[in-house]
């Protein structure tokens, strides 16, 4: 037996049970999840909620447009208002004012309030939601005590988030079986303050001061070199998601099921989820730079057929596909974000992912609507497939200065040791099979 092969054998088997042993661990990932859980209900119950109150889907879309538009533009620096001030102050803060904004809204959908107030009110609540996704991450960071487990609970996590997005909508759907969107509303508001609350004032998070130092500018993720590499091949995987989540709902109205378009995407989810939790349960020869090009174009590629699916049976199994490239794809980014910056900016820098992400979907979606609208699906799939190729690969020529960024922040400086960062593809053995 080689001695890589004896290494292997008596080397201890890290297991998703073992990410949730961790210290503190059960307790902060509960408390996150459920204040995460508003992310997943709040979409769906703000705009019935606003539809209901004016009878007019216009100013319902105008209020969820305005939440998500606003949150993603103040993402980094919601971020960055936790790495200042430390993660207790600056959530609690930013949970009571989401939580406000949302019962405002509801509260003024009951005394029919004119439909500017119900748009800015949603505009403040999009400004304020909490960070808690990115802040989980820095703390599985902090308490993982190899890069081999970081990736265990990234990929534990990034499940978590896809069955909250599944399961979301549906607890909605429940409560509207039995009250109003209104109460739907009000209950997304409570479910953010106490998730919130919880997780801001465990004693772990407590613990995290504020940066030691004020950030200069040259510390920023977006100054970091191979930074905006990585977000450039995430736009991509984001307007993938866009151009399904609507293209996919209007193959099924096509096709008389629009009641399946639900079931469709959830099984894109199921199939993100459960590639999510065998990607991070193994091991890895590649880089994470060269892993984010593959699972890039492989997302890209497999949406692409898409286009040439003739029923609903077969577009499933597409969307399963993709799934199983979503959550690697997604995991892979936010070890290459905290590989390049540094432990104290990367709220930020996990952020600056999400907002690659969301503003891929978010043209992806527009797009794909377009030309749902002019032309027809299988357009749509194709060209959402098509500008997600060209971006991973604009990023895939670039990739050999983001191993090289990843491989120098990893190397020992002055009063360090190696193997400083969870990217650490030399020094770890985390890029390793």
């Amino acid at each position: 037996m080689s001695a890589r092969k004896a290494r292997e054998a008596t080397a201890p088997r890290e297991g998703y049970a073992d990410v949730l042993r961790l210290p503190h661990a059960p307790r902060l990932f509960a408390s996150a999840l459920l204040g995460r859980l508003s992310y997943a209900t709040v979409t769906l119950s703000l705009l019935l909620s606003v539809q209901t109150a004016t009878g007019s889907f216009a100013v319902a879309g105008a209020a969820t447009g305005t939440f998500g538009v606003l949150n993603v533009i103040a993402s980094p620096y919601r971020a960055r208002a936790v790495d200042r001030f430390g993660p207790t102050r600056a959530l609690l803060v930013m949970g009571t004012l989401f939580a406000a904004a949302l019962a405002g809204i509801a509260s003024a959908c009951l005394a029919g309030a004119d439909a500017w107030l119900l748009v800015v009110l949603a505009g403040i609540a999009g400004l304020f939601a909490p960070p808690l996704g990115s802040a989980m991450r820095v703390i599985w960071a902090s308490i993982a005590p190899s890069p081999r487990m970081l990736t265990r609970a990234y990929s534990l996590d990034a499940v978590a988030e896809e069955v909250l997005f599944t399961t979301g909508p549906l607890l909605v759907g429940l409560v509207l079986l039995f009250a109003t969107p209104v109460v739907a509303l009000y209950g997304t508001a409570a479910v953010a303050f106490v998730g919130t609350a919880l997780f801001s004032l465990a004693r772990t998070v407590r613990e995290r001061p504020p940066a030691a130092s004020v950030t200069h500018p040259h510390e920023r993720p977006l100054r970091q070199p191979g930074f905006w590499i990585v977000l450039v091949a995430l736009s991509g995987v984001g307007v993938v998601l866009g151009t399904v989540e609507t293209a996919v709902p209007a193959f099924a109205t096509e096709r008389s099921s629009a009641a399946l378009a639900g079931i469709l995407l959830a099984l894109l989810s199921a199939g993100s989820a459960v590639a999510g939790l065998v990607y991070g349960h193994r091991t890895w020869r590649s880089s994470l730079a060269v892993r984010l090009v593959v699972l890039s174009v492989a997302l890209a590629g497999t949406s692409a057929l898409a286009a040439v699916a003739g029923n609903e049976l077969t577009l499933g199994f597409i969307l399963v596909g993709v799934g199983v490239f979503l959550a690697p794809s997604l995991i892979t980014g936010y070890l290459l974000a905290d590989a390049l910056t540094a432990e104290h900016v990367r709220n930020e820098a996990s952020t600056w992912i999400n907002t690659s992400v969301n503003t891929g979907a978010a043209a992806g979606a527009a797009l794909a609507g377009i030309l749902v609208d002019r032309t027809t699906t299988s357009v749509a799939f194709a060209v959402g497939a098509a500008i997600a190729v060209v971006a991973t690969l604009a990023a895939a020529s670039r990739m050999r200065s983001v191993r090289a960024a990843v491989v120098a922040r990893a190397a020992p400086g002055p009063g360090s040791g190696p193997g400083q960062g969870p990217g650490d593809e030399k020094a770890l053995p985390e890029g390793r099979a």
